[in-house]
C-alpha cells in the first residue's frame, strides 16, 4: 500500500511539473477573458443593444409614414339586350345586341403620408422614457458584470488558496519520507525501534492522502473557473498568490461615495425617472391630436363597349390622377374617465418608487457597515493566523533539530508538524477570505470595475 502510494506520489509530481509549466493566469487577463466570454455578461450586453435600438429615433415616433398601395381588377362578360316590342324605322322588330369577352381592366397606385404634428407631448415623454430604459439597462449590465467578477474572483482565490494547500502538502510529504530515512538508518544501527519507522510509513500515507485530496479539490476549481471563463475545462494555467489589501484611507473614501456609485441605487433613481416619465405620458391623453396627411393617386380604367338603347357605344380608356393634401386635429373630450385613471396609477407608481429608492438606500448602509465590519474582522484573523504561522514554524524548526537529536519522540515531532501545517493552511484561507470580503465592499460602494487587480 505505501508502495503504491509513492509511486502514485510520483506520478502527481510529475503532473504538477506538467502544471509549472502552464501559462500565469494573472487576475488582470482573467477578469479580460471574462469580459469578453461569459456568457452572462454576452446576454447582458445583448440586452443593451435592444434597449438601444428601442431608443433610437426610429423607434420615437417622430418620422412620418408613407405608404404605398397598389392594385389590379380584371374582369371579361358576356352580355345581350333585347328590345321586346320596340321597332326601328322602317318598323322592323329591333334586333338583340350581344357583346361577347366584354373586358374591363383597372390599374390603381397610390402614395400615401401621415405624420403626427402634436400628440400632447406624450411622444416626447415616451423618446425621454425610451433613453431612461437604456441607460438603465446599462446600469443591469454592470450589475451582471460586477456579480460575475466577484463569482469569478471567488473561484480565483481558491484556485490560489489551493495551490498554496498543495504545495504545503508536498512539503509535509517530503518530510515525512525523509523521517522513513532517518527511522530506517536508525534502525539499523539500533538507535529505535521498528515502531518508529511504521509511525513514518503511517504519517506518509496520511500525507499522500491529503496530496491526492488537495490536488483533485484544485483539478476540479479549476475547471470551475473556466465555467467561469466560458473556454476549455481542462485548460491548464497557475495562478497569482500575490495579495494586496487596499490603503485604509482608499477604502474610506470609497464608502463616503458609495450612495453616488452603488449599482442598486443608481438603478432605484433610473426607474423613478422612468416613473415620472410615466405620469407626463399619461397626461397628454388630455391634449389634442393634431395630424397632416397627403396622398397621391394613378388610376387607368379601360372599359368595353355599353349598349344605349338601340345603339352600341365603343369601349373607354380612362386615365387619371389626383393629389390631396389634408390637416386634422382630435380632441377626446372624455374618454369615460380612463385617462384620469392612468394618471392617478402613474403617480401611485411614482411614489411607491420614491419608498424603494429609500429602502434600498437604507439597506445598501447596512450591507456596507456589514461588509466592513467582515472585512475588518477577516483582516485581523489574517493577521492573526501570520503571528500564529510564526509561532508555529519556529517551534516546529525547534522540534526537527530536538528530534534529530533524539530529545523528543516522533509523535511529539509529528504533532509540532501538524500544528505548523493546520497553521499554514488556516493562514491561507485567512487571506483569501479577507481579499474576498474586501472585493464585496468594494462592489458595494461601486467601485469593483475600478478596481485596480
Amino acid at each position: 500500500m505505501i508502495r503504491r502510494l509513492f509511486l502514485l506520489c510520483i506520478c502527481l509530481g510529475g503532473l504538477s511539473a506538467v502544471w509549472a509549466q502552464d501559462t500565469l493566469l494573472t487576475r488582470e487577463t482573467a477578469v479580460t477573458l471574462a469580459l469578453e466570454n461569459n456568457f452572462g455578461i454576452q446576454v447582458a450586453r445583448n440586452q443593451v443593444e435592444v434597449a438601444d435600438n428601442n431608443a433610437s429615433l426610429l423607434n420615437s415616433g417622430y418620422l412620418p409614414t408613407l405608404t404605398g398601395i397598389a392594385g389590379a381588377n380584371y374582369s371579361r362578360n358576356n352580355s345581350r339586350t333585347e328590345f321586346p316590342g320596340q321597332f326601328d324605322e322602317n318598323g322592323n322588330p329591333v334586333p338583340d345586341v350581344e357583346i361577347n369577352d366584354a373586358e374591363t381592366q383597372q390599374y390603381t397606385g397610390s402614395l400615401n403620408v401621415n405624420y403626427t404634428l402634436f400628440d400632447g407631448l406624450g411622444r416626447y415623454y415616451n423618446y425621454k422614457s425610451l433613453k431612461e430604459r437604456y441607460a438603465l439597462s446599462e446600469l443591469q449590465a454592470r450589475e451582471t458584470i460586477e456579480n460575475t467578477i466577484l463569482q469569478l474572483f471567488s473561484v480565483y482565490f481558491e484556485v490560489a488558496r489551493l495551490s498554496e494547500n498543495e504545495r504545503i502538502f508536498e512539503e509535509a510529504l517530503r518530510i515525512s519520507r525523509d523521517r522513513i530515512t532517518r527511522a530506517e538508518y536508525a534502525f539499523e544501527f539500533g538507535q529505535n525501534t521498528k515502531l518508529d519507522i511504521l509511525n513514518a510509513q503511517v504519517d506518509v500515507t496520511n500525507d499522500s492522502i491529503n496530496l491526492l485530496s488537495a490536488r483533485q479539490q484544485l483539478a476540479n476549481v479549476k475547471r470551475d473557473l473556466n465555467v467561469v471563463l466560458s473556454r476549455d475545462l481542462n485548460a491548464g494555467f497557475e495562478v497569482d498568490t500575490v495579495i494586496r489589501f487596499i490603503p485604509r484611507p482608499q477604502l474610506e473614501a470609497y464608502i463616503e461615495t458609495a450612495m453616488q456609485y452603488n449599482v442598486a441605487i443608481l438603478q432605484t433613481a433610473r426607474n423613478l425617472t422612468i416613473n415620472e416619465y410615466d405620469i407626463k405620458i399619461n397626461r397628454s391623453g388630455y391634449l389634442p391630436t393634431i395630424g397632416l396627411n397627403g396622398s397621391y393617386g394613378w388610376n387607368r380604367t379601360q372599359s368595353p363597349p355599353r349598349v344605349f338603347g338601340a345603339f352600341t357605344a365603343p369601349g373607354t380608356n380612362t386615365i387619371s390622377n389626383n393629389l390631396a393634401l389634408g390637416a386634422t386635429l382630435t380632441w377626446n373630450l372624455f374618454d369615460g374617465g380612463g385617462t384620469t385613471v392612468r394618471v392617478k396609477n402613474a403617480r401611485i407608481a411614482f411614489e411607491n418608487q420614491e419608498l424603494l429608492k429609500k429602502q434600498v438606500e437604507l439597506e445598501v448602509a447596512r450591507d456596507i457597515e456589514n461588509a466592513l465590519a467582515i472585512y475588518e474582522n477577516r483582516l485581523e484573523i489574517f493577521h492573526i493566523q501570520e503571528q500564529n504561522v510564526q509561532t508555529n514554524q519556529n517551534n516546529f524548526e525547534r522540534s526537527r533539530e530536538q528530534f534529530q537529536l533524539g530529545r523528543i519522540t516522533s509523535i511529539e515531532f509529528r504533532q509540532a508538524q501538524i500544528n505548523l501545517l493546520n497553521a499554514l493552511t488556516n493562514k491561507n484561507l485567512a487571506k483569501y477570505d479577507a481579499k474576498l470580503a474586501e472585493i464585496q465592499l468594494l462592489q458595494l460602494t461601486g467601485q469593483l470595475l475600478n478596481l485596480e487587480f
